[in-house]
């Protein structure tokens, strides 16, 4: 129960400090979003300041240009009164003064026609009148802006036309216009901008947006009305009849920036619920392999000594004169299953150390091993055993400990070879070497090797070594490890064990 509330304390610890670093994480990920967002509105903000700056200078334009235009247009009133008095006034005594106004005229076309459109005179026309005899079609169309003057006493046509200097200004103005529409549409803040004319309606030009979605009407009309929702529109009137609309929103850039904080909560959720699964995954099968290897450890310890009882038991059948003997034997099967029911219920709790001589540990497990290992297997232990070195030490789990390291050398060398086992002594600890002759284990895998589950025997459930480093390690706070190892040649597990813990 102490070790699942540790595991929900750690857990929850866990969580918060996670907790924490996401919060921070967004807290200053949402200060930078912020500032940037400020950046932005304040380009938005200065790119509208220059538009309504803009369009000041382009109405004061027009106005100018309109001006420009109301006095061609009376100048061509006047001319138009001019002619109308000459060729009306046939009394006039003194007609200089009409001939001067007349003669001054060097920017008006005029035509002067019969009633049947036969031209008499023009002036100021880019033609030649000479060429051209009648009045008709588009030259006719062209001069019929302002309606003719009628001679009736002569039963003449007098044509006029706005002059070139008036086209001209017109064209200049429409060209100032357009540029105007370019440089709002594709601006430098690339800020997404839609034209519409005085109904609000009709797109003119847009800019910054899809040129493939916004040919379709009802994506264009959607992001019309996005943009009628977030800021009002920039009027822009370059006459009385023609006034247009300047609509726009927040640039792409900084709309992606303000979704990025929820699209890296999004992120981190799915990081730590992924990590989630795998972490519960891993720690399941680890645990699944940690229970099927306990179950079959339990078993392999315990079906040694039964099988030596059952023999036993069928002997002394066969011949009751064997009784004896077989009774000491099966007295040291029944030790062996206590000593490994002892094991076992020590794996779960923290076991009690006391001092014991080490040298006398080794050689009384090598004792057992070795009527119970393949005669081909050498044993030699480089410690002389009348040696008394004393050390805080759980004889039950480091006998283990022997056992393991011993028979996973045996499985190495295939039932052939070499153990040696030396001991050496330090100012705080001790070294126990236990060499092989076997074949050698990888560099890559001399880690991996403790973990729970890791093993390359075809009926192994890899918890021998595992077991090991959990009994020197967490019970003797020593430590174990793959001290040296070569391919063909063997290998050296080195156990460091502690004078005082």
């Amino acid at each position: 129960m102490e070790l699942y509330n540790k595991k929900k304390w750690w857990k929850r610890l866990l969580l918060i400090l996670g907790l924490i670093i996401i919060a921070a994480s967004l807290f200053y990920t949402n200060i930078l979003v912020n500032k940037f967002a400020q950046t932005e509105r304040k380009n938005v903000k200065l790119w509208a300041d220059a538009v309504h700056r803009k369009v000041k200078l382009v109405e004061y334009t027009d106005r100018f240009f309109g001006q420009l235009r109301e006095q061609e247009r009376e100048k061509v009133e006047l001319l138009a009164d001019v002619y109308r008095h000459l060729l009306s006034d046939s009394s006039s005594r003194d007609l200089t003064f009409y001939l001067n106004i007349i003669n001054k005229n060097k920017t008006i076309p005029v035509i002067l026609t019969d009633k049947n459109g036969k031209i008499n005179s023009a002036n100021n026309v880019d033609w030649n009148p000479d060429t051209v005899p009648y009045l008709t079609g588009k030259l006719k169309e062209e001069f019929s802006v302002y309606p003719p003057i009628k001679v009736p006493e002569v039963d003449n046509y007098l044509y006029y036309n706005n002059s070139r200097l008036y086209y001209e200004l017109q064209d200049v103005l429409n060209d100032y216009i357009s540029s105007f529409m370019s440089e709002v549409t594709l601006n430098s803040s690339s800020v997404p901008v839609i034209i519409t004319d005085s109904t609000m309606e009709n797109i003119i030009q847009f800019g910054n947006l899809n040129d493939i979605r916004m040919s379709d009407p009802a994506y264009a009309k959607k992001k019309l009305e996005e943009m009628k929702r977030e800021n009002d529109p920039i009027v822009i009137k370059f006459s009385d009849q023609n006034t247009s609309y300047i609509f726009y929103k927040d640039s792409d850039l900084l709309t992606k920036m303000k979704l990025f904080p929820i699209a890296q909560i999004l992120i981190i959720s799915v990081f730590l619920f992924i990590a989630y699964l795998l972490f519960s995954s891993s720690r399941k099968s680890e645990q699944n392999r940690v229970w099927a290897g306990m179950a079959k450890e339990t078993a392999h310890q315990i079906g040694t000594p039964l099988s030596s009882i059952m023999a036993w038991l069928e002997l002394i059948k066969m011949d009751p004169a064997n009784a004896s003997r077989a009774a000491v034997e099966i007295e040291k099967d029944v030790k062996r299953l206590e000593m490994i029911s002892d094991r076992f219920s020590k794996v779960g709790s923290t076991p009690s150390l006391e001092n014991d001589n080490l040298v006398k540990i080794i050689y009384n497990t090598v004792a057992y091993l070795k009527p119970r290992t393949p005669r081909k297997v050498n044993y030699v232990i480089n410690i002389p055993e009348d040696k008394d070195i004393i050390i805080p030490v759980n004889a039950s789990l480091f006998s283990w400990v022997i056992e393991n390291l011993c028979k996973n050398a045996i499985d190495a060398m295939d039932g052939k070879g070499t153990i040696t086992i030396d001991l050496k002594e330090e100012n705080n600890h001790v070294n126990i070497d236990i060499t092989d002759t076997g074949k050698g284990i990888p560099v890559s895998e001399q880690k991996a090797i403790f973990n729970p589950g890791y093993t390359k025997k075809k009926r192994g459930w890899g918890l021998g070594l595992s077991l090991a480093k959990r009994i020197i390690k967490e019970y003797h706070k020593g430590k174990i490890f793959v001290k040296t190892s070569a391919q063909g040649k063997g290998s050296t597990f080195r156990i460091v064990l502690n004078r005082q813990v």
